[in-house]
């Protein structure tokens, strides 16, 4: 998995490009953890060019929005597909995050 990361001010950008799936998610974690030190804890994950999340993904997703949340940072998500978002409503996550369209409703969410 390649992961794209672009700051836009204060707020860090990883895009993931493929699918969030076990093998990737040490490499992710590792990426988001170094960007949470380096950003005052202000990360969008869009996942635009991720086709699919598996339960390893997800569990990611989750411990590192619980980790912020109580550090008082967050993490917002943006492009989700229809895949990813029936996902996160099978699987009754989807109110545990801040999901936005695009990355500029999701960067502008924390102004």
């Amino acid at each position: 998995m390649k992961i794209h990361e672009q700051r836009h001010g204060a707020v860090t950008v990883l895009r993931p490009e493929g699918p969030l799936v076990e093998q990737d998610v040490v490499p992710f974690r590792q990426q988001l953890n170094n960007v949470r030190r380096e950003s005052l804890g202000r990360v969008v994950v869009d996942l635009s060019m991720t086709p699919f999340v598996d339960s390893k993904g997800l569990e990611t997703l989750l411990e590192v929005t619980k980790e912020l949340n109580d550090s008082g940072q967050a993490l917002r998500l943006c492009g989700l597909n229809d895949t990813v978002r029936e996902v996160l409503d099978i699987t009754d996550l989807a109110p545990l995050f801040e999901h936005y369209e695009d990355v500029n409703s999701a960067v502008r969410s924390f102004l």
